[in-house]
């Protein structure tokens, strides 16, 4: 997957985590935290969506690489080149 790709796709699972938010003011670069109302409940569904869709294994002490789009993109580029 491009890393464009990998953007949609994290788009879709924030949109389907949190249906009422408007995700097409979302910076890249501030936490998505700061942006959304996202509890960490909402985080970790997050990161199981993407094991579910995409079989990508993210490591607990991994998370904080899923801070922002810009930080999640770049984590992922590499687990979903292959994808």
């Amino acid at each position: 997957m491009t890393k464009q790709e990998i953007r949609e796709a994290v788009l879709d699972i924030l949109s389907d985590i949190a249906p009422d938010e408007d995700l097409s003011e979302l910076k890249d670069d501030v936490s998505f935290r700061e942006q959304m109302e996202l509890d960490s409940m909402d985080f970790l569904d997050i990161v199981m969506e993407l094991r579910r869709r995409y079989k990508v294994n993210i490591p607990e002490e991994e998370y904080t690489a899923l801070g922002s789009m810009s930080s999640t993109v770049e984590y992922l580029a590499p687990k979903m080149a292959e994808l």
